[in-house]
């Protein structure tokens, strides 16, 4: 049964004041709020959509080789109908080049490649930033902690403030994130991650020792959400490089449950993968 708006509305208000501490939506606040009212999402800005911005300056992330420009839906002549990544990009060490370069050459044989979101994968970090172009994030925020929810199969990232980073980490996919505030600037720390996951849609391989930091910051009267993200892995990358990400606010419903079902078929040539499945109880 779906509930009418006004009723998810009140009820997403209420549970915000009274169970996560968060002030009354319009009250005066000490820190941004990524999360003005239930119905904020956002989505992100093009050009970037599902690929990372280069920084002003400086290393910056890998993107489309020039002889083969992304176009989605079309693959004509010189087009890739999917990310082919330019591996001259110098952060590449020579095995994460090797790695991308097969992905690269099957890419443009034909194989439609392994996305995280279209086999139901999560993202982990960065890649949550760019995890879907078109569906809303929406931001639960509250004194003690902030969740990142995108609404493509309710992915979640908790990101918990002013704490330290635990001591012993069991890598994971969204590995473990601290935040605290600088002025208006929320800083993300996040390390703990497994080697599962691709930093992002030109299959862009890590390893545990990846170490994210992001740092978000409303911009234009609150209408755009822009990051600036630093990525260090000195187990796959030369030396630390930068991207930037953008969202612009939209005013929506409130978050609708969209399931995404396994696909671990291999239809249409799809690079497959095998569902992630535990192989024992980590409680």
């Amino acid at each position: 049964m779906r509930l009418p708006s006004e009723f998810l509305l009140a009820s997403v208000t209420t549970f915000a004041v009274l169970i996560l501490g968060l002030p009354a939506l319009g009250a005066d606040r000490a820190l941004p709020s990524f999360a003005s009212s239930p119905i904020t999402a956002w989505v992100p800005s093009r050009p970037a959509g599902d690929n990372f911005l280069p920084p002003s300056r400086g290393p910056g992330p890998v993107a489309d080789d020039p002889a083969h420009p992304y176009a989605p839906n079309q693959g004509t002549a010189g087009q890739a109908a999917f990310h082919v990544g330019d591996l001259s990009n110098p952060i590449l060490k020579p095995w994460a080049k090797e790695q991308m370069k097969k992905s690269n050459d099957e890419v443009l044989a034909g194989k439609i490649p392994f996305t995280a979101r279209e086999r139901c994968w999560p993202g982990g970090v960065p890649d949550f930033d760019i995890y879907e172009r078109d569906r809303p994030v929406f931001w639960i925020q509250s004194p003690r902690e902030i969740v990142m929810v995108n609404e493509h199969d309710a992915q979640l990232r908790h990101i918990w403030l002013n704490v330290p980073h635990s001591t012993k980490l069991k890598p994971s996919w969204y590995g473990e994130s601290v935040g605290h505030f600088e002025g208006d600037t929320l800083v993300v720390d996040t390390i703990g991650l497994n080697d599962k996951t691709f930093v992002d849609n030109y299959r862009t391989p890590h390893t545990t020792q990846l170490h994210v930091i992001e740092r978000f910051r409303l911009m234009d009267g609150g209408k755009l959400l822009h990051v600036d993200i630093r990525v260090d892995d000195p187990g796959a990358f030369n030396m630390p490089w930068n991207a930037v990400q953008e969202w612009k606010r939209r005013e929506t419903s409130p978050i609708t449950e969209l399931i995404c079902a396994e696909n671990s078929a291999g239809y249409f040539n799809y690079d497959v993968r095998p569902v992630p499945t535990a192989t024992h109880p980590d409680f």
